[in-house]
C-alpha cells in the first residue's frame, strides 16, 4: 500500500520551509495515504469518509506517533520536537498536548515526504502492522 510513496523522488532540500508547513503537507500526505487504504473496501461514501477521519484526528495521529516513537532517528525526534514546540494555538475542541503531539506527526509524515519518502513508506508499513 505504500509504493506510491516509494516511486517518490526526494525533492530540493527543504530546510527553509518552516515546520508548520511541512505538518501542512504532512497532513494532507497522511489523509491521502489513509484514504487509499480504504479505496478498495465496499462500502458507502460516507462511511468511507468516517473511517478516514478516525485515522487522520489529532488523538489517533498521537496513538501513530507512540507506535513508531521507539524507531525514529535522532533527527526526526528533533523535528517532532521542534514542531511540538512551534504549536502555539490549538482548537478548543482538543486538548493542546495533543494538538502539539500531533502536529509533530504531521511535520515528520510533510518532512519524510519530501526528502526521504523510502523512509516514510517504511514507518507507513511499520504502521501498517498496528
Amino acid at each position: 500500500m505504500t509504493n506510491w510513496i516509494k516511486n517518490q523522488t526526494p525533492s530540493k532540500p527543504t530546510f527553509e520551509i518552516g515546520v508548520i508547513q511541512l505538518a501542512w503537507l504532512g497532513d494532507s500526505v497522511w489523509e491521502l495515504h489513509q484514504r487509499l487504504r480504504y479505496i478498495n473496501k465496499p462500502a458507502k461514501s460516507k462511511e468511507l469518509h468516517l473511517s478516514v477521519v478516525e485515522e487522520v484526528k489529532a488523538l489517533s495521529q498521537v496513538e501513530y506517533l507512540q507506535y513508531i516513537e521507539h524507531l525514529l532517528e535522532p533527527s526526526e525526534i528533533d523535528l517532532v520536537r521542534r514542531a511540538r514546540n512551534k504549536t502555539k494555538r490549538a482548537p478548543k475542541s482538543i486538548d493542546p498536548s495533543i494538538y502539539a503531539k500531533s502536529t509533530g506527526f504531521e511535520t515528520l509524515i510533510g518532512w519524510l515526504f519530501l526528502n526521504n519518502p523510502k523512509r516514510l513508506s517504511i514507518l507507513f508499513e511499520h504502521l501498517e502492522l498496528k
